[in-house]
C-alpha cells in the first residue's frame, strides 16, 4: 500500500504541474552516444615535502624535509565523452589546477624546527581517460554517477621562493626554483547530473575528484647562502614527493542525443480534443483489446516525440472504444540485469502514464505494470539489445 500511494502522489504532482502548464521533471538517465562537458571550482592542494642539495663546492650534506603549504586554488575541467550504454561512459578530459603558496614553509633538522617565509605557486594541467558509470536509482531529477581516470600532468613550479636556516649548514640560505616536470597521474570521481527540462540534453553538475601524482619530481634550483662568497648563485637539486589535488566542481554537461529530449512538445493538449471517459454499459460477449505500442531507445525511460504522438493518437480514440481500464505495461530487452530491467521498465510505464494524465485521462483508470524483460514481443537470447522489446503497451479494457 505504501508503494501505492507513492506512486499516486508522484502522478498527483505531474498531473498537477501539467495543469498549471508548468514542465514536468526531466526522466534522469544514463547517456547514450556523445557528449560534452566543463566544470569549474575549487581546488586543495596537499603540502609539499622536499630536500634540497648542498650547494656545489659547499662539502655540506642536506638537511630534513622542507614542507610547503598552499592556498585554496581553482580547478577547470572540459571534457569530451561518449555512453556506449548500461551506464558506461567514456571520457577525455584537459584540467587546470592552481595554487599559491602559503606564505610560509617549515624546517626541521636536529637542532628543531623553523617557519620561515616563501613564495611562488604550483599550476597542473594535462590530460586524462576516464571511464564512468551512471548509478541507476530510478529518480527523475538526478543521476548520480563514480568513475576513475589515468593520464599524464605537467607539474609547473613558478618562481618558487623558499629561505631556510637550516637547509644548509651556513645560514640562512635561499633556493629559488621555477620549471614543468611531467608525469602520470589517477584520478577518483564521484557526481551527480541534475537534468535541466527547459534544454533537453542538458543538465547541471557536481563532481569531487581526487588526483594524485604518481611519483616524486626533482627540479633544477639556484642557491644562495648569504655571507659566504662561493655559496651565491650555485645550481642545486630540489627533491619533491607526490603530492595530491582535491576539486569540487559545479559545471554543465550537455548529451547531443536527440532521444534524451524529454517533453519535446509534438502538440499540445488544446491541439486535441481531451479524453473522453466512457460511460458504463455492457460490453459484447467478446470485445478485442485495443492495443498501442510505445517504443523506447536503448536504456531509455523518457519519451520521444513519436512515442508522445502515440499517446496522442491512443487519446484520440478513446470515444470510440468501449472501456473502463487503460492498462500502462513497461517492457525491456534482454541486455542489462533482471533487477535493472525491472526497474527500467516501471519508470517506462510510468512516463507513459504521466503523458495519459496529461492529456486529461484520470489517474484512477490507469493500472501500471512492470514485466521487465519476461515478455519480449520478439524471443531473443540473453544480453540482446531488441529494439522491439523496448516498449510500453497501451491497452483499453
Amino acid at each position: 500500500m505504501t508503494m501505492l500511494r507513492r506512486r499516486l502522489m508522484r502522478a498527483s504532482i505531474l498531473a498537477g504541474l501539467a495543469a498549471f502548464g508548468v514542465p514536468a521533471l526531466a526522466q534522469a538517465q544514463p547517456i547514450t552516444g556523445l557528449y560534452i562537458g566543463g566544470g569549474i571550482g575549487y581546488n586543495q592542494l596537499t603540502s609539499q615535502h622536499a630536500t634540497v642539495d648542498a650547494l656545489p663546492g659547499r662539502f655540506v650534506q642536506p638537511t630534513a624535509p622542507v614542507s610547503a603549504g598552499f592556498k585554496g586554488g581553482y580547478g577547470l575541467i572540459g571534457s569530451i565523452g561518449y555512453g556506449v550504454g548500461n551506464g558506461v561512459r567514456l571520457e577525455g578530459e584537459f584540467n587546470y589546477r592552481t595554487n599559491a603558496q602559503t606564505g610560509n614553509i617549515a624546517t626541521s633538522s636536529t637542532s628543531g624546527s623553523t617557519t620561515t617565509q616563501a613564495t611562488g605557486s604550483e599550476a597542473k594541467y594535462g590530460f586524462m581517460g576516464n571511464v564512468l558509470f551512471d548509478i541507476p536509482i530510478n529518480r527523475r531529477w538526478v543521476s548520480p554517477y563514480i568513475g576513475a581516470g589515468f593520464g599524464y600532468q605537467l607539474v609547473n613550479w613558478n618562481k618558487f621562493v623558499f629561505s631556510a636556516s637550516n637547509i644548509d649548514y651556513s645560514s640562512p640560505t635561499t633556493v629559488t626554483t621555477t620549471g614543468t616536470i611531467g608525469q602520470f597521474a589517477y584520478q577518483a570521481i564521484i557526481g551527480a547530473a541534475f537534468p535541466i527540462d527547459a534544454v533537453p540534453g542538458l543538465s547541471a553538475t557536481v563532481e569531487y575528484r581526487y588526483v594524485g601524482a604518481a611519483g616524486n619530481r626533482n627540479y633544477s634550483g639556484t642557491g644562495y647562502t648569504q655571507y659566504v662568497s662561493n655559496g651565491k648563485n650555485n645550481s642545486t637539486k630540489v627533491h619533491v614527493n607526490a603530492d595530491t589535488n582535491q576539486t569540487i566542481l559545479v559545471g554543465f554537461r550537455y548529451a547531443f542525443n536527440p532521444a534524451g529530449s524529454v517533453y519535446a512538445e509534438p502538440a499540445s493538449p488544446g491541439s486535441l480534443a481531451p479524453y473522453t471517459a466512457q460511460a458504463a454499459v455492457p460490453a459484447p460477449a467478446v470485445v478485442p483489446a485495443r492495443t498501442y505500442i510505445v517504443f523506447f531507445d536503448f536504456d531509455r525511460a523518457d519519451l520521444t516525440p513519436r512515442a508522445r504522438d502515440i499517446v496522442a493518437e491512443a487519446v484520440r480514440a478513446s470515444p470510440s472504444v468501449p472501456h473502463t481500464r487503460i492498462e500502462v505495461s513497461g517492457n525491456t530487452d534482454s541486455s542489462g540485469g533482471a533487477a535493472y530491467n525491472q526497474r527500467l521498465s516501471l519508470a517506462r510505464a510510468e512516463a507513459v502514464a504521466a503523458e495519459l494524465q496529461r492529456w486529461g485521462v484520470p489517474r484512477d483508470i490507469i493500472d501500471i505494470h512492470g514485466y521487465g524483460d519476461t515478455r519480449p514481443l520478439v524471443p531473443t537470447g540473453p544480453n540482446t539489445r531488441e529494439p522491439q522489446n523496448r516498449r510500453v503497451e497501451i491497452v483499453y479494457r
